[in-house]
Formats: C-alpha cells, structure tokens, sequence
C-alpha cells in the first residue's frame, strides 16, 4: 500500500494520471468523428462522380440532353440508302408449322395404325388408357392403343394417310384434348 505525506500529494498524482487520460480519450472520439466523416465523404463523391462521367457519355451517344449540361448536342445520323431485293424466301403453310413426334410402337389394342395418328393421351397403366380408348369408342372415334419402347401406353383417336386428315381430326380433337398431337411412323 502507497503512503502519501499529504493530502495535496495524494490529488496531484491523481491529477496527473486523470488529466492525460481524459484529454487522451477526447482526442480519440475526436479522430474517430473526423475519420467517419472524410470516409463518407470521399465515397460520396466518388460515387457522384462516376454518375455524372456516365451521364455524359449517355448524352454524347444518344444526342440528347442531360440535367448538368448547358449545350444542346445535335449530332447527325447517317442514312443508309435503302437497297430493295426481290423477296425469295417462301413462307411455310401452317401445316408444314405442326409439329410431329416420330417414335417406334407396337399395336395393343385396334385395327392398326396408319402413316399419321392422333394422340390424345399417354399412360403408364394399361387401365387407365383402356377406360380413354372406350370414352372415345362411345364418342364415335376409332381409338386404339400403341405400346411404346419406353412402356407408355398412348391412345389413338383418329389415324390417316393424309397429313390434313390427321390435322382436321387433331384440331376437332383439342376442343376436348388440349395437348393432342401427330404421331408419325
């Protein structure tokens, strides 16, 4: 333990120690204030800086005219003359535009296919295309079933050998099966 001779010995060695700490701590918040506020500011007009530089090279390839400027800037465009070819690119009927899926099957129930066929549904279960092929019986259509390599069970409604058959059948058919399609051999 410190012993001290005198009460004012005891207060100027407490003074001592205090007084540079206190200005110590001051001076830190004060650098601290003065550090946040120049990083601030340098990001800000930075960032102002980099607006304006696009702004301008904005204006200078569009001709038109921005915000900060005082000049208007008329550039002008160059005309192309116009060349006229004779148009030989022959536009596909929409017939040609159907797609069609060309998949190897093996007949399952039915008469047997023809070179276009209309599928309104495909299965996993023999049953469930089963009870589709008779909905379409009862509904006047031929239906049959085709097997494919891949053990689904499509149903057919309406086969053809006339691609426009088949498109007149699949377009009747959408009204009541959305996502019929052509099937080809």
């Amino acid at each position: 333990m410190f012993t001290f001779a005198t009460k004012v010995e005891y207060e100027r060695i407490i003074n001592l120690h205090y007084i540079p700490m206190k200005k110590y701590l001051i001076m830190c918040a004060a650098m601290a204030v003065a550090v946040s506020f120049t990083s601030c500011k340098s990001s800000e007009s930075a960032y102002k800086k980099a607006y304006e530089k696009a702004q301008a090279a904005e204006a200078a390839n569009s001709g038109y005219v921005t915000e900060n400027s005082n000049e208007t800037i008329i550039e002008e465009v160059p005309t192309v003359p116009v060349v006229e070819k004779p148009y030989t690119e022959t536009v596909n009927t929409y017939e040609e535009q159907i797609p069609e899926r060309r998949e190897n099957y093996s007949l399952v129930d039915g008469a047997g296919l023809k070179a276009y066929s209309v599928v309104v549904g495909s299965f996993g279960v023999k049953a469930n295309a089963d009870r589709l092929q008779q909905s379409l019986r009862n509904s006047g259509y031929n239906a049959q079933i085709v097997r494919t390599a891949n053990n689904l069970y499509r149903v057919v409604a309406a086969t053809s050998d006339s691609r426009s058959d088949v498109l007149n059948s699949r377009n009747r058919l959408r009204s009541s099966y959305a996502d019929a399609w052509i099937l080809t051999k």
